[in-house]
């Protein structure tokens, strides 16, 4: 059954439709300067659809919120862990909820790895919950910048990654993109690149002009007339819209944005002594502050007391007998002591790397850990040994070392699987199951599991092979050993197994 959406009319004047069934499989890019309309068109694509398919709207001002009046969108406010807002989105999916994702009020940082969490949980739903759903991202630049900007590396990375994971992973899934963005120079290439149905608004600067004509097959003469559209007007072009460019204006909406564009009105009739009055008075309900009086600033210091002061011997240090020394052996203790504190999550290996570190500094202060803490970087090391469940003797020994140099080849994520299976190796257990190495890369999904394990076969660092009960046995070439037999489609262990003694 085709469902056909009435997004207005076309500049000749006939419905202007869209194959909404088509649009779940080839998604969408909107692209206009701010004030050409993507919001209004936006809320009529979600209003005419709203009874057709489920609907998430990832919302970063707070516009959409309204939906839940007339539809019954439920809004989820973002003032949440990342954690939570993930096992929400599951159960979104589960329960085919049509959502907004409020991130008003947030920061820049902030709504990046709300929007990275909640995008992860709808695309790590199981498979059983993989029904249709649309998936509205407001503002896309800010999710899926081109180039590095003021917010953190890592909340970069995680969100473009969700953005990117929903352009080009999601239709299996059932997710269909649709995004909208000011500047098609500000949105990552490949997240713009994988839409294939395209609503093009009224846009000034000529690179964006070229990429909006690239994309519609359009000469350059032809994209001039991007600066003469009009408010709500876009030059239509995709399999669920139309096979040729074609001008189509919005029709209207039902709800209203809680935001809207300033208007101009008369000033008062206050003038002059009146004025002055109103200004300069306080009324009875102003809370009188003092004023904050500012700190002058200090006067530049002359260039030559600068480079005689850098000229200067350095100070002595201190003497080493009015501090205690740390005891180290004490300090990898309490360390070990709180990586074990976080395995007894059962969740913790379903959450992210970031919030892992934030929970681990936040336990080591209160554990009085002493010295400095570890840094990303080692924290990462040393959670994939914990994880893996290796002991001291274990660790140092000449097979294990080998066995971390061969992880270091791996990329982050897939190094705590790697040492898992190689513990097994060398303490000759049983191969875990896929569920357990799902656990093991953080997430449900047995699939995943043995994508990671062709993986590591495609690098040569593992050889698997089947015995005659078809259970799995997994060899390291590099290492010379190989883990027991066991079942691939086994659960999931509770706990890690603690070594041999």
């Amino acid at each position: 059954m085709t469902v056909a959406i009435d997004m207005g009319t076309s500049n000749t004047g006939s419905p202007a439709r869209l194959d909404l069934e088509e649009l779940l499989a080839t998604r969408l890019l909107v692209q206009g300067n701010s004030g050409s309309g993507k919001s209004h068109l936006l809320r009529r694509l979600l209003e005419q659809s709203a009874s057709w398919v489920q609907q998430c709207v990832v919302d970063p001002e707070g516009d959409f919120v309204t939906l839940a009046e007339k539809f019954g969108h439920v809004v989820v406010e973002a003032d949440r862990s990342e954690h939570e807002l993930t096992r929400i989105a599951g159960r979104i999916r589960q329960h085919r909820v049509s959502v907004v994702l409020n991130l008003e009020g947030l920061e820049a940082d902030a709504q990046m790895r709300c929007a990275a969490a909640f995008l992860g949980g709808l695309f790590d739903a199981e498979r059983d919950y993989w029904y249709p759903m649309l998936v509205v991202v407001d503002e896309a630049q800010l999710f899926a910048p081109a180039a590095a900007g003021e917010v953190s590396d890592e909340a970069r990375k995680l969100s473009l990654g969700a953005m990117t994971n929903l352009m080009c992973r999601g239709r299996k899934r059932g997710l269909a993109g649709v995004i909208a963005t000011q500047r098609l120079a500000k949105l990552a290439k490949n997240v713009a690149a994988e839409a294939s149905n395209f609503l093009m608004g009224r846009t000034f600067l000529d690179i964006d002009m070229a990429r909006a004509g690239d994309l519609l097959g359009m000469d350059k003469r032809s994209t001039e007339m991007f600066r003469d559209l009009e408010r709500g007007h876009f030059i239509a072009l995709g399999p669920a819209l139309a096979r040729r460019p074609l001008n189509i204006a919005i029709g209207a909406v039902e709800t209203q944005a809680r935001s809207t564009s300033p208007r101009l009105m008369p000033l008062p009739e206050a003038r002059g002594e009146d004025a002055a009055e109103l200004i300069f008075t306080p009324g009875a309900d102003e809370d009188i502050r003092q004023p904050v009086r500012r700190t002058p600033q200090p006067a530049p210091r002359p260039t030559a007391d600068i480079l005689a002061q850098l000229s200067a011997p350095p100070p002595e240090p201190p003497d080493a007998g009015l501090f205690p020394e740390i005891d180290e052996k004490e300090r990898e203790d309490a360390i070990a002591a709180v990586l074990a504190e976080i395995l007894e999550d059962p969740d913790a290996s379903y959450r992210s790397v970031a919030v892992l570190y934030q929970d681990f500094l936040v336990r080591c202060r209160i554990r009085r850990v002493p010295g400095a803490p570890p840094d990303l970087a080692d924290f990462k090391r040393r959670f994939a040994v914990a994880r893996a469940g290796v002991d001291t003797g274990t660790e140092q020994s000449e097979v294990w070392q080998q066995a971390m140099a061969l992880a270091q080849t791996l990329s982050d994520d897939l190094q705590g699987v790697f040492l898992v299976l190689a513990r097994a190796a060398v303490a000759g257990h049983p191969c875990p199951s896929d569920a357990t190495l799902a656990r093991a890369y953080g997430s449900h999904s047995t699939g995943r599991a043995r994508r990671v394990l062709a993986h590591f076969e495609e690098r040569d660092l593992i050889v698997l092979r089947e015995d005659y009960s078809g259970n799995r046995i997994a060899a390291f070439p590099d290492l010379g050993c190989e883990t027991g037999p066991g079942d691939p489609n086994g659960p999931a262990a509770g706990d890690v197994p603690a070594a041999a003694e």
